[in-house]
């Protein structure tokens, strides 16, 4: 704490500095080479292989392996291009992108934490399939990580006794925590960017309703039949039936299924409300931050409304609702850390893709046009998605947007396609690892925590290239070629 402390008081130091009061220089991407881009890759080899290698100097030390990784990038940036370019671009990204994305997340799971359902609730595929499906719909009306902080708890109590589980919470990820975010503004983040840059908030629905559909139904039905199999193989072989849920491991009849902490939906609607607002909300003020930077107002009260609900939902829900809900800051916390090394070596990458042509990245900016210049609809979706499955699939989205014109009158019409490949692109594929989406690692946290045996990075990436890639390539031949 007295580290923090101290890292506090210099931070506040640095950015109220009239040294520091106007905006430094920012990175030319046309001017980086790739290997730039090695702390990016540093960071996601060591998430990837450090749980395989060394699983026990990740679980005490992973947060020093990220701040390293950090510091490969920013240390080589001030020495070579300056010390106000690197300061600019961290606290850019920590003002603008990251502390944003961390309150949300971190307002989600502490509302979605103190809503329990308990009750007979048995993991059987009928069970699963319906928690599925409804996770799926709800995720673009709650948004991804909302639909997942909701249901992965009660979801891993009806699973919990089953021998083999872990491929209920990989669906999971492919459909709730992702592909079920596709058709409002409000489901990922890519598509919120969309709305902000002028897209219809109908429109993502109406265009996007068919590949999600295709999607999802076909997912549901080879889950139904993956998760029917073995259910049946467990039957046979003797193992301990699944205990109730919130039932004590008795002989009595099972709890009727309900849910306790019901007051969190209203705080869960409120962090929907406080989003929407901020994007249909144009106050016309910045709000300096120091270093030059200046956060948009109605940025700057979605924050807080967000952080008062989170306080809120903490004071009125009894402790004993998030006990039993085997609520602990670990996920958050974990999130929290690796996703800052995350935004922090990502900057370079970014800055390469921003730069087009003109770039080390550009022969791969290039797939995306025919020869005689018109948009490929099929190329935009694999790598808007293939970058969006490493990257943070908002900006990625943002790129490929502005790659295609950024005019979004004729995104949503001549080009329509081209809209729908990048979307779809951006959401579905989010789903290939881990660090995709947020709450793909969220998802894999809190399961650990609860003692779900999940797979490693590159086992989960097994799952998803086996299952994931196949269906990419018939949306790709359905809808976009």
């Amino acid at each position: 704490m007295k580290l923090v402390g101290v890292a506090g008081v210099v931070v506040f130091t640095l950015i109220t500095s009239p040294v520091f009061a106007a905006e430094g220089p920012h990175l030319d991407g046309a001017n980086l080479d790739l290997l730039w881009g090695v702390p990016f890759v540093g960071i996601l080899m060591s998430i990837a292989l450090f749980p395989l290698i060394a699983p026990h100097v990740w679980e005490h030390h992973f947060g020093k392996i990220a701040t390293l990784w950090g510091a490969a990038f920013l240390l080589p940036c001030a020495a070579l291009i300056g010390p106000t370019t690197a300061a600019t671009e961290l606290w850019h990204t920590a003002a603008l992108e990251y502390v944003p994305f961390i309150i949300l997340l971190f307002s989600l799971f502490v509302v979605a934490g103190g809503i329990c359902i308990s009750g007979s609730l048995v993991g059987t595929p009928a069970v699963n399939t319906t928690i599925l499906g409804i996770g799926t719909i709800a995720a673009s009306f709650l948004g991804t990580t909302g639909a997942s902080m909701l249901l992965i708890r009660p979801l891993i109590r009806a699973n919990q006794a089953r021998p083999t589980n872990a491929h209920v919470f990989v669906f999971f990820v492919f459909l709730v925590s992702n592909i079920g975010g596709s058709l409002t503004p409000l489901g990922d983040p890519p598509l919120f960017l969309g709305f902000l840059k002028g897209v219809d908030f109908l429109w993502t629905g109406k265009a996007l309703i068919g590949p999600m559909a295709f999607a999802s139904g076909i997912l549901l039905m080879l889950f139904f039949l993956i998760d029917t199999v073995l259910w049946r193989r467990a039957r046979i072989t003797p193992v301990p039936a699944p205990e109730p849920v919130g039932a004590a491991a008795t002989d009595a009849a099972p709890a009727k299924l309900r849910m306790i902490g019901g007051h969190n939906i209203g705080y869960l609607g409120g962090i929907v409300a406080a989003v929407l607002m901020s994007g249909v909300w144009e106050s016309g003020i910045e709000v300096p931050v120091g270093l030059g930077v200046t956060v948009p107002l109605e940025g700057l009260a979605r924050d807080v409304v967000l952080l008062a609900i989170s306080l809120a939902s903490w004071l009125t829900t009894r402790k004993s609702i998030r006990v039993e809900n085997a609520f602990a800051w670990t996920p958050i916390q974990e999130v929290a850390i690796l996703f800052a090394g995350i935004f922090i070596t990502i900057i370079p990458v970014l800055a390469i893709l921003r730069a087009g042509s003109a770039g080390h990245l550009a022969s791969l900016v290039a797939l995306v046009s025919h020869p005689d210049g018109s948009p490929n609809d099929a190329a935009y979706f694999w790598i808007t998605g293939g970058l969006s499955s490493f990257l943070d699939n908002a900006p990625t989205y943002l790129v490929f947007f502005n790659l295609a014109g950024g005019d979004p009158a004729t995104l949503m019409g001549p080009l329509h396609t081209t809209l729908v490949a990048i979307s779809a692109g951006a959401v579905f594929m989010g789903a290939n690892s881990y660090i995709g989406n947020a709450p793909n690692f969220m998802v894999k946290a809190i399961c650990a925590e609860r003692g779900i045996a999940m797979p490693s990075f590159f086992g989960y990436m097994l799952w998803s290239g086996g299952i994931l890639l196949p269906l990419f390539g018939l949306i790709t031949w359905v809808f976009f070629l």
